[in-house]
């Protein structure tokens, strides 16, 4: 009985640890800073990434919203701290693309 109960506890560790690897934090996060300021599931000094995805949540708009509030920059939805702009030239777009949609599909 009591190695069913261990056996079960390793079970489930490896269950949570497997799910906490498939909400890694992307590299593309990594590549342009967004970890300062964000992580996956907690506020830092901006909002978690799921939070953000909650709050989207069916709004068909939304990517495109996000991809420019990413690039650009801006203020006043989750507070009044700035977030930077990220891209204002335009020329990581792709890279702004891959990661609204990693934190839309949380």
């Amino acid at each position: 009985m009591k190695s069913i109960i261990v056996s079960l506890m390793v079970a489930a560790g490896l269950m949570v640890a497997g799910s906490a690897m498939a909400t890694e934090m992307p590299a593309v996060a990594k590549k342009n800073n967004c970890t300062a300021c964000h992580a996956i599931d907690k506020k830092v000094v901006g909002p978690s990434w799921k939070a953000i995805a909650e709050k989207y949540k069916g709004d068909a708009t939304a990517e495109a919203k996000l991809i420019t509030k990413v690039s650009k920059g801006g203020s006043g939805v989750w507070g009044s701290m700035p977030m930077p702009a990220n891209d204002p030239a335009g020329t990581k777009q792709a890279d702004m693309k891959e990661l609204v949609k990693f934190i839309l599909a949380l």
